[in-house]
């Protein structure tokens, strides 16, 4: 089946979805846009958005850990979500802000209770994701990873919903400032795109337009306010964001930013079984002092 890809865009103060042909984006109309000369929105508006937690062969073997038998998640409200070209808002007092680039999952319709061999039926297409984390609030919300993941802007997916993309053997890429920092391929992933609905929709409806994000390969990193965070998937394009400086988190309530040995192991690369302790000499050592000299 060929690709097609559909964005959403702002024009003359409406949204409109268009098509992706060649470097134009062609209206309903048939009006062509220059893709520079548009504003893009989000090419889904979900309920929710679900992520997995580990999920590539390299992300495992950098935290020094195990899959579990099945999946687990996470959840990030909608109010993260983010576009293609839009600023992701580190706050002031925070520095610990890691992208993540993932391949979503856009559920295509009403989905409950169905097999792996049947899921294909109900994914509508894909897009690319940048899962954000603020891992200064690693140490609250008892795992729940709720500030960490669910802050705003921490979401950006697009720049469009591809239709017919196969997700075997492609591969995936993150730049920042133009150094590629990610580099992997789908055929790392231990559970695939048709398994993690099934998985998903055993006990939660998944409606029309959420989105399922499939997880990182290794090596997410904090960037820093005006980075330029790209990420690039075979077949689906490219998501671009830039990191900007945002209002400082009050003081005067609620849980502070943290730099943990938690925070940091998380955020550098640390060893994901034992939280707060560090694997000697493990990814990201020469930013902090291991709690644990040697593991036995």
């Amino acid at each position: 089946m060929p690709t097609k890809e559909y964005r959403k865009i702002l024009l003359n103060g409406h949204s409109i979805q268009v098509t992706l042909e060649g470097d134009e984006l062609v209206t309903e109309d048939g009006k062509s846009v220059g893709i520079e000369e548009v504003q893009h929105l989000p090419p889904t508006q979900p309920s929710k958005i679900i992520c997995v937690h580990l999920n590539y062969e390299s992300r495992v073997k950098e935290y020094i850990t195990k899959l579990p038998p099945a999946p687990t998640y996470f959840h990030k409200p909608i109010t993260a979500l983010n576009n293609h070209k839009g600023d992701v808002v580190r706050p002031e007092r925070c520095k610990w802000l890691n992208y993540e680039g993932e391949i979503a999952i856009v559920i295509g319709q009403n989905c409950r209770n169905i097999s792996p061999a049947d899921a294909g039926e109900y994914i509508a297409g894909y897009t690319i994701a940048n899962d954000y984390g603020l891992h200064d609030f690693r140490d609250t919300d008892a795992g729940s990873m709720l500030r960490v993941k669910g802050s705003d802007t921490l979401c950006p997916v697009g720049p469009g919903l591809v239709t017919g993309w196969d997700f075997h053997n492609k591969g995936i890429r993150t730049i920042v400032n133009g150094k590629v920092m990610q580099d992997a391929n789908t055929s790392e992933m231990e559970w695939d795109m048709n398994y993690l609905v099934a998985d998903i929709a055993r006990n939660i409806t998944l409606a029309p337009g959420d989105l399922l994000l499939s997880g990182t390969p290794a090596n997410s990193r904090p960037v820093q306010p005006g980075d330029v965070v790209e990420v690039e998937v075979e077949g689906l394009g490219l998501l671009s964001n830039t990191i900007v400086n945002g209002a400082a988190i009050r003081d005067d309530v609620g849980a502070q930013p943290s730099s943990s040995e938690e925070v940091v192991s998380t955020a550098m690369g640390g060893d994901w079984e034992f939280r707060g302790q560090r694997a000697a000499g493990g990814q990201g050592a020469k930013h902090y002092k291991s709690a644990v000299e040697t593991k036995k």
